[in-house]
């Protein structure tokens, strides 16, 4: 089982790193191979919004980091994301890598409609903010990361399987019972 991991925190020691380094570290035990990527490290261009991917199947800007994880994505069989709450949203960086592959998680009919191109794939998602629990769900703050990454997987054709939010991350480092439900998400794959 090919999983791949997508760290979208700019902080590589920070909370969502130690979680998703837990996922990583009990889907490597079981056998499965890992790849691991770090949105803030990448190099991708804006979209334009020109809309000729959609009938293209390709994106008309420079080749750049937004293909790679593309072609990591069409290879995976499970799809890890990890992001800070910004907002009530995911980190821009994040956001602008989904747009600029949108040709290559879902395709249109003739008619326009939605076409997953990545059906009967599963995803995990995790999100971490600095707003108290349980106010982080209730005033939608890692809830709406969780929101919006799930309305991109959703038209892509992936499953979510699970979901960890975790608030109050400005007084507390995430605890060891929520990094624990990382361990426990992968096994159940």
């Amino acid at each position: 089982m090919n999983v791949l991991i997508l760290n979208a925190s700019p902080r590589p020691k920070g909370n969502i790193s130690r979680m998703l380094d837990a996922m990583e570290e009990e889907a490597a035990r079981a056998g499965m191979q890992v790849a691991s990527v770090r949105v803030s490290g990448l190099r991708v261009r804006p979209c334009t919004g020109c809309m000729a991917c959609r009938t293209k199947r390709a994106c008309v800007l420079p080749e750049d980091d937004a293909q790679r994880v593309l072609r990591l994505i069409q290879a995976c069989d499970v799809l890890v994301i990890g992001a800070p709450c910004y907002w009530g949203n995911m980190p821009g960086e994040l956001k602008v890598l989904f747009d600029r592959m949108v040709y290559g998680m879902m395709g249109e009919s003739t008619r326009g409609i939605p076409q997953p191109l990545h059906r009967g794939k599963r995803a995990i998602l995790v999100s971490v903010g600095t707003t108290p629990y349980p106010f982080n769900i209730l005033f939608h703050q890692t809830r709406g990361v969780i929101r919006a990454l799930k309305e991109i997987l959703k038209w892509s054709g992936f499953k979510v399987l699970a979901t960890i939010e975790a608030g109050g991350t400005k007084q507390h480092p995430v605890r060891e019972k929520t990094v624990e439900r990382c361990r426990k998400a992968v096994r159940k794959l």
